[in-house]
């Protein structure tokens, strides 16, 4: 992908498109675009949170350890945004996220996506948003998972 269309391509992603014009081409200048194949690991569980990546095309799975057992959570797909929970609370990740088909993605770099959304008071509100989405909708998930394997 080209600059220009990173660029474009960030502008189209909610939380991206409140950030001014500088600040996109900042991210799309410091991003790196990335292919990733069916079942390839766009990150591990455990591993340094050392960047988010926004899913451009394609579908990704959450998976967690149950029991000695890998359990997808979520299914997530384009202009989504993966592994900004660990960037923000400066911890491993929580989850791995495997490729589902052909997957490409742009790589922010964790202290560059946090110098973005911090510096603009309506993209940190916008992020806080997400984040409690995000949570409220994989607590019912797992809620779920929880009583389908209890009952």
């Amino acid at each position: 992908m080209q600059y220009a269309e990173t660029v474009a391509a960030l502008g189209a992603i909610p939380l991206f498109s409140q950030l001014g014009s500088s600040t996109r081409k900042l991210l799309a200048f410091s991003s790196s675009y990335l292919a990733f194949h069916d079942g390839e690991d766009l990150f591990l569980k455990d591993t340094a949170s050392d960047s988010v990546y926004v899913i451009q095309n394609g579908m990704v799975d959450i998976i967690v350890d149950q029991g000695g057992e890998e359990v997808v959570v979520a299914r997530l797909g384009q202009n989504e945004l993966v592994g900004e929970m660990g960037v923000f609370r400066n911890a491993p990740r929580s989850a791995t996220i495997r490729a589902v088909g052909t997957v490409q993605a742009i790589k922010i770099e964790a202290d560059v996506f946090i110098k973005a959304v911090t510096g603009n008071a309506d993209a940190a509100l916008g992020v806080m948003r997400m984040l409690s989405d995000k949570l409220a909708t994989m607590t019912v998930r797992y809620e779920n998972l929880m009583q389908g394997r209890d009952g």
